[in-house]
């Protein structure tokens, strides 16, 4: 059975491969059908094939240099992390490519072929429905994807053939159309998906649905808000369907009682939810990845934990995390300054110094024939993987001997949890103007009490002169600040500016800063020191000798928010228009 699959997706590989060599079927002339008699015969066919979408369309380390997602606030690029080289996007350096440039289709075909295909097994609907949910829920998540690079898109639910030009060389459906078409995909999905406990471990379940979901409404929802009147919105839009869509789904999610936080009450409970190896018991982890060494399948993570990652959580990350008193910083008088790391993190929301490496915590426990574990002191700032901010990734760092003494690493790797429904809740919610209290001790109050920060009172929101959003309320300031504390560095920050049209206050000019050099400064040697450029207040400044850099990002708030169509496609197609600004 296993062969027989692997030889129809190599035929249909092979014979896009033939035709073009760009694996993208809006690249080239339209193509005969493909065809296979042997397959379509069971449910065990439609499982497998539905395998593929796991390993093609999910997130995995791939490889020395791949830590995951908490990579991806550097890698897509925002204000929460950094890489040691600057991130060209945000800086306004993408152009127009001749071809690719992510314009790339294969994954829908595959989505597509197996809905054409599907029904020629016999078999109930009962036991065929999973699959189909699968596959509907692989190709919003496609779709999605497009969306966000894009906008405007082709939309295309047939298996194409050599008839189906109209499809091929179509327009581009506008933005609020596709994400409609999405959530109709969802909506079946989830009405054909089993619910959690009576689903197979590691597949797509109904909450998972629900919760992408979510997702995908907030997403297009406040981006058709906040882009009325740019180059970039949906005109005749503003969004208010989608918010009501996402406060709809996320609301069913949590009533349902079907999952809920883990950790709460633990010490630590918020650092100990990023380093397992196994979430099978987990309440809060939706869908995640598990990797074994004796299937052959695991890691390299292990490698550039310890060292730093070569990212760097920013400045502007550590100080919007509030006090104890629930304050900000900015009035808070609990705050202690930030000339050390043990200053910096007293008295802070606790997840603060579960996100950054403080003196003290354990880079490696558990060592062999009683060897005393390794604590962390000081960033490695002489290692070429040191980070670059001073503010080194804590979260998701599994210290355990056995994690970095192996050749592989099998720290699990998560894809969704239950925290982002309550955010995208809350969100939801203050976007449209109708939050409750109740509506708050449901969701955010909730992520709060895990770490015993005082709860988000609706009518009592301290007042933070230094609010990224003074324009807007200060709940929405409240729950953004809140969704970026609980979701740092596992990579929404970049989309999160995107949808709210708020690259021109949060990059535009903006330089990205670390820690104060100074405080190390009798541990480190001075040819170390010297390497490391800080600003006028002793802050490390990464990017200060770089050309392109000066004055901050130049991101182009006329054009940077889409990426560009690729060239040959505006000749193969003269009804696909460029993108604004390109």
């Amino acid at each position: 059975m296993i062969m027989r699959l692997s030889k129809i997706l190599l035929f249909i590989s092979l014979l896009w491969f033939l035709t073009s060599c760009n694996k993208d079927f809006l690249n080239r002339s339209p193509q005969s059908d493909i065809s296979s008699a042997d397959y379509w015969q069971s449910t065990n066919d439609l499982k497998l094939y539905a395998n593929n979408y796991y390993n093609t369309m999910l997130p995995s380390y791939t490889n020395y240099f791949d830590v995951g997602y908490f990579g991806e606030d550097a890698n897509e690029g925002s204000d929460n992390m950094i890489g040691q080289a600057y991130n060209t996007g945000l800086n306004g350096e993408t152009v127009v490519p001749s071809s690719g440039g992510g314009w790339n289709w294969s994954q829908l075909r595959d989505l597509n072929y197996f809905m054409a295909n599907y029904q020629r097994v016999n078999a109930p609907w009962s036991q065929v429905k999973q699959y189909v949910g699968e596959t509907l829920f692989f190709r919003s998540m496609f779709y999605f994807n497009m969306l966000k690079f894009f906008g405007d898109l082709p939309w295309i639910t047939q298996s194409l053939t050599v008839t189906d030009t109209s499809n091929l060389y179509g327009v581009r459906l506008p933005r609020h159309n596709v994400v409609d078409s999405i959530l109709n995909d969802l909506d079946s999905a989830i009405s054909y998906l089993p619910s959690r406990g009576s689903s197979e471990p590691f597949r797509v379940d109904k909450q998972v649905a629900m919760l992408f979901e979510s997702r995908v409404a907030l997403y297009e929802g406040t981006w058709e808000k906040y882009h009325q009147g740019d180059p970039f919105g949906a005109p005749g839009h503003q969004g208010t369907a989608f918010l009501e869509k996402a406060a709809a789904v996320s609301e069913a999610l949590i009533n349902s009682g079907v999952q809920s936080l883990d950790n709460v009450g633990v010490e630590d409970g918020y650092w100990k939810l990023f380093n397992q190896t196994d979430y099978s018991n987990s309440n809060e982890i939706m869908l995640w990845r598990k990797y074994d060494v004796s299937a052959g399948v695991a890691t390299h993570w292990y490698l550039y934990v310890p060292i730093g990652l070569e990212y760097g959580i920013t400045k502007n990350l550590v100080d919007d995390y509030l006090c104890t008193d629930g304050k900000p910083i900015s009035i808070s008088s609990l705050y202690k300054g930030d000339d050390s790391l043990d200053l910096l993190a007293a008295n802070r929301d606790p997840r603060l110094g579960q996100t950054i490496y403080l003196p003290g915590d354990p880079i490696t426990t558990n060592k062999p024939n009683g060897a005393p574990n390794v604590l962390f002191q000081i960033p490695d700032f002489q290692n070429s993987a040191h980070p670059p901010t001073g503010y080194e990734l804590f979260k998701g760092m599994d210290p355990d001997y056995s994690q970095q003494s192996t050749d592989f690493s099998t720290q699990a790797l998560i894809y969704f949890r239950y925290a982002e429904c309550l955010l995208n809740f809350a969100e939801a919610k203050a976007e449209l103007g109708i939050i409750t209290q109740s509506d708050l001790d449901k969701s955010i109050n909730l992520l709060r009490a895990r770490v015993n920060m005082p709860p988000l009172e609706l009518n009592d929101i301290p007042f933070d002169p230094h609010w990224e959003f003074p324009n807007l309320s200060p709940i929405i300031n409240e729950v953004r600040r809140e969704r970026r504390v609980e979701l740092a560095c596992e990579g929404f920050r970049h989309d999160d500016i995107m949808r709210w049209a708020a690259a021109g206050k949060l990059i535009v000019g903006q330089t990205p800063l670390g820690a104060k050099m100074n405080q190390w400064a009798s541990l480190v040697p001075s040819t170390t020191l010297s390497q490391y450029p800080v600003n006028a207040q002793g802050y490390i400044d990464p990017y200060k000798n770089i050309s392109q850099m000066a004055g901050g990002y130049h991101f182009d708030v006329n054009r940077d928010y889409l990426l560009p169509i690729p060239l040959n496609q505006l000749t193969l197609n003269p009804k696909i228009k460029q993108n604004p600004g390109w």
